[in-house]
């Protein structure tokens, strides 16, 4: 139980409140003691001072006593303290209506000290018991929360790890993932996308090239033009990508049979996988019909690849690559206004020319680390 607990005691007979004032004389030390005359007094006490446990009366001027338990259960939702009642022996009606509004216990008058003493402490143990339970109930909601927390992060940082693996595979893109990540971020915050949106295309851009795990070095190295085959083959990384992210995983399968779990992972409903399912399977379609995998037109192409194919192409236009060196912005800018309505959507890339600073500012900020 906590140092000092708090009682207040509620009746409009001073004569009555130094009556416990006096019973409660050897308790001054260990409780903390509040009297008032008025119900309203007790309600503005209650807003501004903690209190364990309320003794009232039923009849006051003003407001009463069961308009003060009312207000205190309903209005200002305080279930937790215990509120004692004194009413006349004979007064079984005012009890069942002191209980039904909320009442913890009731004392009849004339009050002896001892039983005032013995319910006082009962309604404080009760008191510190509800504390106890609502604080370790905190820590623990508090601790699964800590515990989620930390889980969604490291899947998090799972995802841009897979990232940074693709990203090796061709060594001069140095920081071309969290370039592309910001990219796709602001340009969604300027198409007004909501947060979740603007969120997941953040986290999950980074996996738009997963699939070039899947291609050989000799093809996604290679400092020359590709051959149409091998353009056959450094396509197919599209598909590579969304397979890797979104088809079953035997792995997880087989874990979850040794766990016991029924049901298999869930990985296919996973909001994040999905969208970055999305993005590496769309982001080199093309706003025209002209793109790859599937040769999607317009609006067909989902908005997260469309947002991702501007961001991803004005990133390999200013970068140095194995096969070209950077353009200038001017140039770049030229290229990208050139295919809008052909290669991109006209209205991301309405958004991007009002971004231009800013992606002279992520470019400049996250340059080439090299190999």
């Amino acid at each position: 139980m906590k140092a000092q607990m708090s009682v207040l005691f509620v009746d409009d007979e001073p004569n009555v409140l130094e009556a416990y004032r006096r019973a409660l004389h050897s308790h001054q030390g260990a409780w903390n003691i509040s009297f008032l005359t008025r119900a309203k007094a007790a309600l503005a006490h209650l807003a501004d001072h903690e209190v364990d446990t309320i003794v009232t009366d039923v009849q006051m001027p003003e407001m009463d006593g069961f308009e003060l338990i009312r207000q205190i259960r309903e209005e200002r939702g305080r279930l937790d303290i215990p509120i004692i009642v004194v009413t006349g022996l004979g007064d079984a009606a005012l009890k069942r209506r002191a209980l039904d509004l909320g009442a913890t216990d009731l004392l009849s008058k004339p009050v002896s000290r001892e039983d005032l003493i013995a319910r006082v402490q009962s309604a404080l143990r009760i008191k510190w018991q509800q504390d106890e339970l609502k604080a370790y109930s905190e820590g623990l909601e508090r601790l699964v929360a800590e515990r989620t927390l930390e889980l969604a992060d490291s899947r998090l940082d799972v995802l841009w790890r897979l990232g940074k693996a693709a990203e090796y595979r061709d060594k001069d893109t140095g920081q071309h993932i969290i370039r592309v990540s910001l990219y796709c971020r602001v340009l969604a915050e300027a198409l007004g996308l909501d947060r979740d949106f603007t969120d997941a295309i953040f986290l999950t851009s980074p996996l738009h090239d997963v699939g070039k795990i899947a291609i050989p070095d000799a093809i996604l190295l290679k400092p020359g033009k590709l051959t149409d085959s091998e353009w056959v083959v450094m396509r197919c990384h599209c598909e590579a990508g969304a397979q890797i992210l979104c088809d079953e995983s035997l792995g997880m399968k087989i874990y979850f049979e040794l766990q016991g779990r029924e049901g298999g992972p869930r990985h296919q409903a996973v909001p994040l996988l999905q969208t970055a399912a999305t993005i590496a399977r769309s982001h080199h379609e093309r706003w025209d019909g002209n793109g790859y995998p599937k040769g999607l037109i317009g609006e067909a192409i989902p908005l997260e690849g469309r947002i991702v194919a501007l961001s991803d192409v004005y990133d390999a236009l200013s970068s140095k690559r194995p096969y070209k060196a950077a353009l200038p912005e001017a140039e770049v800018i030229t290229v990208l206004k050139a295919e809008a309505g052909k290669h991109f959507d006209p209205a991301v890339h309405a958004a991007f020319e009002g971004l231009v600073g800013i992606f002279r500012e992520i470019r400049h900020t996250y340059v080439e680390d090299g190999p």
